[in-house]
């Protein structure tokens, strides 16, 4: 459980998405670095969130959303507001904060259960490096922005 609240809220050996977030409005979230396969941060945080709520949906009994066009239809971002930043970024707080209530309530032998074929804790750890692998390409987003700052203090 710590890991998965490094992830979001608490530093651990990477920034967690509150700082990485801290301060990033939808114009940064939208700003692309040059090439063809670089992501934006929002849709970075879309496709974070989308994982997220897949395993929710699995433990709430839920079927999985089917993708017609794969990985790439989970980086779609929808409005280009503000507002509709934010709530992107509240959706990924919201559903990060639902599994952990979820974590917290399960019992160590349901995390070796399968959910649909993958055991239920693996995927919560594939999340977490999902989490780190996605948190590092924020950072360097805002590094390329000079939005990040150039020395930060986390002990």
């Amino acid at each position: 459980m710590q890991y998965w609240q490094s992830a979001l809220e608490t530093e651990g050996w990477y920034p967690p998405y509150r700082d990485a977030l801290k301060d990033v409005d939808a114009e940064l979230a939208n700003w692309r670095p040059e090439g063809v396969a670089a992501n934006t941060i929002w849709e970075t945080v879309v496709h974070v969130s989308y994982f997220k709520e897949r395993l929710l949906r699995r433990l709430q009994g839920k079927p999985d959303s089917p993708l017609p066009g794969g990985n790439d239809d989970t980086f779609v971002v929808v409005g280009q507001q503000e507002a509709d930043w934010q709530e992107a970024v509240a959706k990924l707080f919201d559903i990060h904060r639902e599994l952990y209530q979820l974590l917290k309530e399960l019992d160590e032998s349901d995390l070796d259960k399968p959910m649909p074929e993958t055991a239920i804790g693996a995927q919560f750890f594939d999340l977490i490096a999902h989490d780190a692998y996605h948190t590092g390409q924020i950072i360097l987003i805002r590094k390329l922005t000079g939005s990040w700052p150039e020395r930060r203090s986390f002990l």
